[in-house]
């Protein structure tokens, strides 16, 4: 099991989970964060600093958002484990079902 980041931070970008993250692996995407689920260690640490409350425990996500697992786990396909977000920076890339939705969480 790991954390998941789900839509309410598609096109919000906040970034304080990533500061809080002791094991660097919440990666940077075009429109959202991603948590690479082999590097995550279940701190938790991310969940409450997240001012959107984006991020669940897997088994926590709603269902409604139950397909963002899928996304964050696809994320990395292509992408590996490089062992630290901090080396590669922003992607510039995202799932393709994030890359396609309509602007999200804008006011």
């Amino acid at each position: 099991m790991t954390y998941v980041i789900a839509q309410p931070c598609v096109d919000v970008l906040d970034r304080a989970c990533v500061e809080e993250c002791p094991v660097d692996c919440i990666y940077e995407g075009n429109r959202m964060l991603y948590i690479h689920p082999d590097e995550c260690i279940d701190c938790g640490a991310c969940e409450p600093v997240c001012p959107v409350e984006a991020i669940f425990y897997e088994d926590d996500l709603p269902d409604e958002w139950e397909d963002y697992i899928d996304y964050n786990v696809a994320f990395f396909d292509e992408l590996g484990s490089p062992g630290g977000a901090d080396s590669i920076g922003p992607t510039g890339t995202d799932h393709p079902t994030i890359a396609a939705l309509t602007p999200q969480n804008q006011e």
